[in-house]
């Protein structure tokens, strides 16, 4: 039996092998281990051409060959001490010798030693880059530890040497999807279906990944397929309640979401699924008993608090809820949902002024999430951000903006915003001469680009220079009028030029959610005599200011010189004392 065949036999099943996948991104088909029987044919195929490479008076079975065939058989036998013992004097007459030390992977992996077992195979196919198998499993550790570039990289080698391997199929679909690449993903996993028909862990990472590419309908015949073939494969009823969450079934959700549950009683994220769906059928007590179990798990779980928050609200348990809500926002102030429910929980006390109040600030936080589109286009920008700031590092400007263009492939993206994107993180990175080249090359390429005026107007408004600023705003949004981003940034120009009505316009209509800019709009709202604006301002500014405490600091000194001092001791008993300047 060679390792190919074995591994089809034992995926989908336990495996105490060296790669271990974490929940959702494991449990479907784990890695298959080499083992006694390992596929000797190959290995002393490629021991044989490594000797022959490396002994001029070789022979088909040289001293080499005999010591692995002999350290084979005896961990076929049973004796894995012998075996390594045996393989270590190999390596000890040849210390390059890539079988052997593959041999040695094998044999640290079957001994439960996995980081062993992974150095060792990485440094066999160093020796021999074109071995599958090494490729296979050195992609596999790669994705595991979270080198998803590599992986990709391995994988690709692996399945062009031995296309019809649907194992390194599977997995490079894996790292595609981790990668955000789900057209990619879905090709590779149907590659790995082509090779293996008839394998239900394949037929449930496809139903999968159509779900995750908007197919819902047809990945659940591919989930349910699955199921009918093998229930008890993992996280199977898990990704049909996901599937049918998706198709608004909820009673499918729930049914599925709960088996999910009882084959797993710690599984938070179908609890989470379970509770979820229960919430929009208004099982109100069903879902707080969920959100009470994932609590017990995961204390300050923030999603769950919310959803136990709402759950105590709708069943009228006011005083319970407003608690509940309330830990949300020391968590997270800037969970929307929880004042507006804790609007509605003062409101079911007849406590008016607060529910008010919870509600003015709903109200302009939603705004503010409404018109958030750069904060939508840096989170579709933060998978490869921390990559190219590396190349960037490295000198490797090219490599940075080819990344920029493989992330974007097929979208509206332009050339010209490739060079936007490498320019903010030179100037991020304190590097302002490459920066502003970038950015000009961006606007030489294409007039009308997006931001690379913003940019460059933020830089030299950083030097000083408020009328390049200034003209660097208006630039951008003679392009681009409702450029938020600019928008705000000319607010802040009218702010250093102490034009309180235009900055408190123009900060206003950005939407910002800046603590810096809310802190100016707080300012501005003071110098107008706008003290209700000024004060619903700063409990904004201090929400999304959680993580800075300077600014914090600074709103409080700000809400005590005007005057407010119930607001200024509310928000600095809020400021952790470890997190004080």
């Amino acid at each position: 039996m060679n390792l190919r065949d074995r591994g089809r036999r034992i995926r989908g099943k336990a495996s105490s092998s060296f790669v271990v996948f974490v929940r959702k991104e494991s449990a479907a088909r784990p890695a298959n281990c080499f083992c006694a029987v390992l596929l000797l044919a190959a290995l002393v195929a490629v021991g044989g051409a490594a000797v022959r490479a490396q002994n001029t008076a070789s022979s088909d079975e040289s001293p080499l060959m005999r010591q692995l065939r002999k350290a084979l058989s005896l961990d076929e036998h049973g004796d894995r001490k012998g075996a390594m013992t045996l393989t270590l004097q190999l390596l000890a007459q040849n210390p390059n010798f890539a079988p052997a030390i593959k041999l040695k992977g094998m044999l640290f992996e079957e001994a439960g030693q996995t980081s062993e077992a992974a150095a060792a195979y990485e440094e066999a196919v160093r020796l021999a880059p074109n071995d599958p198998d090494l490729l296979l499993k050195v992609g596999i550790h790669q994705l595991t530890s979270g080198d998803r570039d590599q992986a990709i990289k391995l994988l690709e080698h692996c399945s062009k040497i031995r296309p019809s391997d649907g194992e390194a199929q599977y997995y490079l679909a894996r790292a595609y999807h981790l990668n955000g690449q789900d057209k990619l993903a879905v090709a590779a996993i149907r590659q790995s279906l082509k090779a293996e028909p008839d394998n239900p862990p394949v037929w449930q990472k496809y139903g999968e990944l159509l779900c995750g590419t908007g197919d819902c309908e047809g990945g659940l015949r591919w989930l349910l397929k699955a199921e009918h073939s093998n229930a008890s494969l993992p996280l199977i009823d898990y990704d049909i309640a996901q599937a049918d969450f998706k198709l608004m079934d909820l009673a499918g959700t729930v049914q599925y979401a709960a088996r999910a549950v009882e084959t797993q009683p710690n599984d938070v994220a179908a609890l989470q699924l379970l509770a979820s769906a229960d919430v929009k059928l208004a099982h109100w007590q069903e879902a707080e008993t969920a959100f009470k179990r994932i609590l017990t798990f995961k204390a300050d779980d923030v999603e769950a608090l919310l959803g136990l928050g709402h759950c105590e609200l709708e069943l009228k348990n006011y005083p319970t809820a407003v608690e509940t809500l309330e830990s949300v926002l020391r968590l997270d102030p800037t969970r929307l949902l929880a004042h507006f429910y804790l609007s509605r929980a003062y409101a079911g006390m007849g406590k008016t002024v607060d529910a008010q109040h919870e509600a003015a600030l709903h109200q302009l936080m939603m705004q503010q999430l409404t018109f958030g589109r750069s904060a939508e286009s840096d989170e579709v920008e933060s998978p490869i951000k921390h990559r190219a700031y590396q190349l960037l590092k490295e000198h490797r400007e090219e490599d940075a903006l080819q990344l920029y263009r493989e992330r974007f492939k097929g979208t509206a993206a332009t050339p010209a915003d490739a060079y936007v994107f490498v320019g903010k993180l030179y100037l991020m990175g304190g590097d302002e001469e490459d920066g502003l080249r970038c950015l000009q090359s961006a606007l030489k390429m294409q007039p009308t680009v997006r931001d690379a005026h913003t940019y460059q107007g933020i830089l030299v408004l950083k030097q000083g220079d408020l009328s390049r600023a200034e003209n660097e705003f208006k630039a951008e949004l003679s392009n681009d009028p409702n450029s938020q981003m600019a928008i705000a940034e000319m607010g802040e120009v009218r702010y250093h030029q102490q034009r309180w009505s235009e900055a408190a316009e123009q900060l206003a209509k950005s939407k910002t959610t800046t603590p810096e800019l809310l802190d100016m709009l707080c300012d501005s709202y003071f110098h107008l005599g706008k003290v209700a604006d000024a004060e619903l301002t700063a409990e904004v500014a201090a929400a999304y200011a959680r993580n800075k405490p300077a600014v914090l600091q600074g709103l409080i000194e700000l809400l005590t010189r005007n005057g407010e001092s119930d607001l200024a001791k509310r928000l600095s008993a809020e400021l952790k004392p470890a997190n004080r300047p």
